[in-house]
């Protein structure tokens, strides 16, 4: 099983520089550890990535929010699907299998659903258990500010830091940083993909 995230980006258009969010998204990326071909951006502001962590994806998901929405005014759009891939293509794109088709069947939802976050998977009670709980998460997701996002995301890369590390690297106090991961209900997220991997891994 593999887990494949299909997203874009949201008000990309008003932007004149889309290295503004391409940039720091590909490190992220990179930083994944996947190879370059497990991950592509097409049609200018889309992208797909497959991770061989299935227990990972919202992880990854909050990851890409974070970095997103770093930018005044950009948010993100992302679908997740878990299952089977039955061929591997030369780019993530060409590649296929149910965790593909999931992916891409949850993505064209989200507009109709007006979320920014869906998982698809086999079992249908779990996607609604999941789905519910997204939709609570993004209550706080997306209204977070570019320096709460930061501090999200920088927090999300130095687990071993201590907010103080953390503040040092945006140039603010200790404080600072507690108060935005606070009013990020970034304690609570962290919960969220603790039990998301619990019941991943049940499923696989």
């Amino acid at each position: 099983m593999v887990s494949v995230i299909t997203g874009d980006i949201v008000n990309s258009r008003h932007l004149k520089d889309p290295n503004l969010w391409l940039q720091p998204l590909k490190k992220v990326f990179e930083k994944i550890g996947s190879p370059e071909r497990y991950w592509e951006f097409y049609r200018g502001d889309s992208f797909q990535i497959e991770l061989q962590q299935n227990n990972k994806a919202f992880h990854t998901a909050v990851l890409i929010k974070a970095t997103v929405k770093m930018i005044k005014g950009l948010d993100v759009r992302m679908a997740i699907g878990l299952g089977e891939k039955t061929h591997q293509g030369l780019k993530v794109t060409e590649s296929n299998g149910p965790a593909f088709i999931y992916s891409g069947e949850a993505f064209e939802m989200l507009r109709k659903k007006k979320v920014n976050l869906a998982i698809k998977t086999n079992n249908h009670i779990l996607d609604q258990e999941l789905n519910l709980y997204f939709k609570l998460a993004l209550i706080a997701m997306d209204h977070w500010t570019p320096n709460s996002s930061e501090i999200v995301k920088l927090t999300m890369e130095h687990p071993e830091f201590s907010q103080q590390e953390i503040g040092a690297l945006t140039g603010v106090k200790q404080n600072t940083v507690s108060e935005h991961l606070k009013r990020a209900f970034y304690s609570e997220i962290i919960e969220l993909d603790q039990m998301y991997q619990t019941k991943i891994k049940q499923l696989i």
